[in-house]
């Protein structure tokens, strides 16, 4: 049963490979064989969608964090926890699909079910806030 802890821990361990994946990409920047023409491709092509990647996996991990604490500390006077909690952990096939087109050619499909997750996850938790009737 997951009520946010997993949230808190997957999303510190999501923070920490994508600081992994972000130390590739200084590599590829600033040290490979290639260099350049990775530079000069900054906006476009695998550069920009690996750049996508790294910058919403750090940002999901961080708000599966927030939800997390969130869901533990109002668990008892929100409706739904174990959903939300689910759906926030599930946004993590966006930056993983993100990935997986860039290296295997994978159909954005894993990258729109991950978008859809944060974003249901999200509302979802605020509209549960708004409704909250208690109050700790």
């Amino acid at each position: 049963m997951t009520n946010g802890k997993n949230n808190i821990a997957i999303g510190f361990l999501t923070i920490g490979a994508f600081m992994f994946y972000g130390f590739l990409l200084i590599y590829l920047r600033d040290f490979a064989p290639g260099k350049e023409e990775w530079i000069n491709s900054y906006s476009t092509g695998k550069h920009f969608e690996s750049r996508l990647a790294h910058v919403h996996g750090n940002l999901f991990a961080f708000l599966n964090i927030l939800i997390g604490y969130l869901l533990l500390h109002f668990k008892s006077v929100l409706a739904n926890v174990k959903a939300i909690s689910w759906l926030a952990l599930t946004r993590l096939l966006m930056p993983l699909g993100i990935l997986a087109e860039i290296y295997f050619g994978a159909p954005p499909l894993f990258v729109l079910i991950g978008a859809i997750a944060i974003t249901s996850s999200v509302l979802w938790l605020g509209i549960s806030f708004l409704k909250m009737k208690k109050s700790l």
